[in-house]
């Protein structure tokens, strides 16, 4: 019997810190071939490009090339966009040993073909337009299903394409993202009088889609997501990560509250703060997370002044400049390593992330897989998610959130109580779990995956 073949994108993997849509595509990838599938990835990375086999290797890995001139990159993106006027074309990108890909395992995931078209992904979205046809893409191989894992403006001719669209945030919360609206909503309503089949990660976003775009339930598959962390790292000796915590960070078992995520609106870090200090909790407050949009609001809080004048340089993105208070109270991070953001969580006396809206909200999963007493929000797929098992609150109300920290900080068999029960709740997106709702989902467009092994 010949595997079936099926393509994802690369979207996200490409980017230089993942995000949830990048977790959601290395799991996707390794749970499909784990279920017998051959599996591709297509890129769209600037440098992988020409007719040299080695340069097209080379070019997937390197660095992310510095931002050109505005005039230089209009110039590149017009010649792109005449280049790709009746489709694009993707070449074959070798694996080889010629490339040292040890630790690049979250940019290339487990895949037996990869392919790359050059800036594929930046054009689609600049051509895309309601009224204009997603832009078609030639893959040198013949493949069963195109499985894109974002709203993207783009097509497989000869496959069956299915969309993943894990929420739609622009739409319920425009004011929280930077998405050009018209064309994100052209986009969302093609897929939906198009695809083959659309996929989501809750049934909570499952009924935005049917209300917001028009989609019949019977074309949408809810598979939720797959939460898995490696073993090394979560069953991790105590006396070991208690040394990490120390040695990195200056932090105890125990002794902080966190937050990871990005700092961006619909995050809430800005309530976040304000319910911590509410709280009068003596255990500091840890933020772990890049720079979003709008991050000088979000932690506005943290800064002495706050009529400065800050700069209008469109370099400094963050609150360079600003004079810093709290700094015992608050410490922010603006990144960790995986396997020392795992053992962040692990020690920690509880996360927090009483987001705004989310599609799925991995961070509290992962958090309660880990042990750790999670506090979030009771709106959007997070009570869905986490079910009896985390501490749900109004997470536009500031004094029930701090009153939440409260009762986390005063009360131990709660905590030890949600500790236990995280895990337990986890267990039901494990990956045995996610293989049965992929082959039940795959099975809908006739594609039939096997067993694990």
């Amino acid at each position: 019997m010949l595997k079936p073949r099926i393509a994802i994108d690369g979207y996200n993997l490409a980017l230089d810190q993942g995000t949830g849509v990048a977790t959601y595509s290395r799991n996707l990838s390794q749970r499909l071939r784990a279920l017998g599938a051959e599996v591709g990835v297509l890129y769209g990375q600037k440098n992988s490009r020409g007719r040299d086999d080695l340069l097209r290797e080379v070019g997937l890995y390197d660095a992310t090339p510095k931002p050109l001139p505005p005039r230089r990159q209009a110039i590149e993106d017009l010649r792109a966009r005449l280049k790709t006027m009746f489709g694009a074309r993707a070449l074959p990108v070798p694996r080889t040993d010629r490339v040292v890909r040890r630790g690049l395992e979250a940019r290339v995931p487990e895949a037996d073909r990869l392919w790359n078209a050059p800036s594929l992904f930046r054009t689609a979205v600049q051509r895309a337009k309601p009224s204009r046809p997603f832009l078609p893409v030639q893959l040198p191989d013949r493949q069963d299903v195109m499985h894109w894992t974002y709203p993207l403006p783009l097509k497989v001719a000869g496959a069956r394409n299915i969309y993943t669209i894990h929420d739609l945030v622009p739409l319920r919360l425009p004011y929280t993202t930077l998405d050009a609206k018209n064309r994100y909503l052209g986009t969302c309503r093609r897929i939906a009088a198009e695809a083959d089949h659309i996929v989501t990660v809750s049934e909570a976003s499952k009924r935005d889609i049917v209300n917001l775009l028009g989609v019949a339930e019977e074309r949408i598959s809810v598979t939720y997501q797959c939460v898995e962390v490696p073993p090394a790292l979560a069953e991790k000796p105590e006396a070991l990560v208690r040394a990490e915590l120390q040695g990195a960070f200056g932090l105890q078992w125990g002794g902080y509250w966190l937050f990871f995520g990005a700092i961006e609106p619909k995050k809430n870090v800005g309530r976040i703060i304000e319910a911590y200090l509410a709280s009068g909790s003596p255990w500091p407050l840890v933020i772990c997370g890049k720079h979003g949009w709008q991050v000088r609001q979000e932690l506005a809080l943290l800064y002495e002044d706050d009529h400065r004048q800050y700069p209008e340089d469109p370099r400094f993105e963050g609150p360079q400049g600003m004079t810093r208070k709290l700094r015992d109270r608050v410490i922010l991070l603006d990144y960790a390593p995986f396997r020392l953001l795992v053992s962040l969580i692990r020690g920690a006396r509880s996360v927090f992330f009483p987001s705004l809206y989310e599609g799925f909200g991995l961070p509290a999963l992962e958090a309660m897989l880990l042990g750790a007493p999670v506090l979030t929000s009771n709106t959007s797929s997070l009570p869905e998610v986490v079910g009896d098992a985390a501490l749900t609150v109004d997470p536009y109300d500031t004094r029930a959130m701090a009153e939440a920290i409260q009762a986390l900080d005063a009360n131990d068999e709660l905590r030890a109580e949600l500790a236990w029960r995280g895990p337990r709740q986890a267990a039901f997106f494990d990956a045995a779990h996610y293989d049965v709702r992929l082959r039940a989902m795959y099975a809908k467009i006739g594609i039939t995956l096997g067993q694990e092994g």
